[in-house]
């Protein structure tokens, strides 16, 4: 129930692989951190804020609760009977609002006045794909798209991505005031769109894609001016670009990731790709710098793809997870990087919120992670950087 304190579930593991210190936040049954590209740490990085199915255990209904780091202690902040997703919550830097997605339904929440009110419900025959906050806390931003009910995503191993790419010919990015007034469409397509994203300096601009295996989106980034409603690319792609999992840096530029060579973007319990067998091992995978006018400005090889990337403030420092390790990817001058590993999660890769999806805190000093290592019982693990002088 909303309210409910639950105790400190912290330990600390010696990774068998680095020898350094990984703390587990959680040990009771799902719990995982915001999607990568809405940080789940508080400013302060005292604190996170986290999905966990306490209360319905045995279920996956999942609700959002806050931890404070030092203590572990945890406290319940939704208790919606539907629950919430993976990639359906966001929130301020500071955390004064958390907006999230429940039956199709938004909602804000004030972690302030503990005000949780009710802002848009969605029209039948579309459905929610996720929700964005803009840097000045007055607009909600989301990307939805016609309801393909046979071809549901998001299943074990991407079940339905692809079919539901090609279903689906009606796709919007539309805007609410946080206060629930002036709902309008910004842009719409004959595409799935999802990704959603404002800039984290202009309220004026938010990023978007076009949602699919990445070998056959033909292009998957875009920018859009939220008051015209005109729209560009970032990063024009060629037929051998495979891009995805892109993300706004803290200065608002935008880090990609491009495969390359038939690579489709999915890892799947397998530990392979689900869509595209084909590999071209001579073109090497990296990832890249562009401004928010389509400029890429730098690229850095990698040896080989982690499944998703994420920077610290200055961008000197990555992570990524590998398939089987959480690495620190160093970038060089001579456009190549060193990888370091941090630690094994041995996930199973099955479902979205089993995905590691390692972010940085907002001071770079701690990385969170999630992890099934049973396939059903996610947890959250914390690698506290400064404290180890990892770097």
């Amino acid at each position: 129930m909303i309210g409910d304190i639950f105790p400190s579930e912290k330990k600390e593991i010696t990774d068998a692989k680095t020898g350094n210190t990984v703390i587990q936040l959680t040990q009771q049954g799902i719990n995982y951190h915001f999607y990568f590209t809405e940080n789940s740490f508080d400013s302060s990085n005292k604190t996170i804020y986290f999905l966990s199915n306490r209360g319905h255990e045995g279920t996956e209904i999942c609700n959002i609760f806050r931890m404070d780091l030092d203590t572990g202690v945890m406290e319940q902040l939704t208790d919606d009977p539907q629950g919430v997703e993976v990639g359906h919550v966001t929130k301020t830097p500071d955390s004064e609002l958390i907006a999230y997605i429940s039956e199709d339904i938004i909602h804000v929440y004030n972690t302030r006045t503990k005000e949780n009110r009710t802002i848009y419900k969605e029209v039948p025959g579309m459905k929610i794909q996720n929700i964005s906050i803009s840097c000045d806390k007055k607009w909600i931003g989301f990307a939805r798209d016609e309801d393909v009910t046979s071809f549901k995503d998001g299943g074990p191993n991407y079940q339905g991505f692809r079919e539901k790419m090609y279903a689906t010919k009606d796709g919007r990015i539309t805007a609410i005031r946080v206060d629930g007034t002036q709902l309008h469409d910004v842009h719409r397509d004959s595409c799935w769109l999802g990704h959603f994203q404002f800039s984290p300096d202009d309220a004026g601009v938010a990023m978007f894609c076009h949602e699919g295996p990445w070998n056959e989106v033909h292009q998957r980034i875009w920018m859009l001016d939220m008051s015209t409603g005109d729209f560009w690319p970032i990063f024009r792609q060629n037929s051998d670009d495979c891009v995805g999992h892109e993300f706004w840096t803290r200065n608002g530029d935008i880090v990609f990731d491009n495969r390359r060579g038939g690579h489709d973007g999915t890892i799947s319990s397998t530990k392979e790709q689900v869509y595209q067998t084909q590999k071209n091992e001579k073109e090497k995978p990296y990832f890249g710098f562009a401004h928010r006018d389509g400029a890429v400005y730098r690229t850095v090889e990698m040896p080989y793809y982690c499944n998703h990337y994420y920077c610290n403030e200055d961008m000197s420092v990555f992570v990524g997870d590998a398939v089987e390790d959480i690495d620190l990817i160093v970038p060089k001058e001579n456009s190549k990087a060193e990888l370091i590993p941090l630690c094994q999660h041995n996930t199973t890769w099955k479902y979205q919120r089993s995905h590691c999806h390692p972010t940085f805190s907002w001071d770079g000093n701690m990385i969170l992670y999630a992890a099934d290592t049973d396939a059903y019982h996610d947890n959250l693990f914390l690698v506290d950087l400064k404290k180890q002088k990892i770097l």
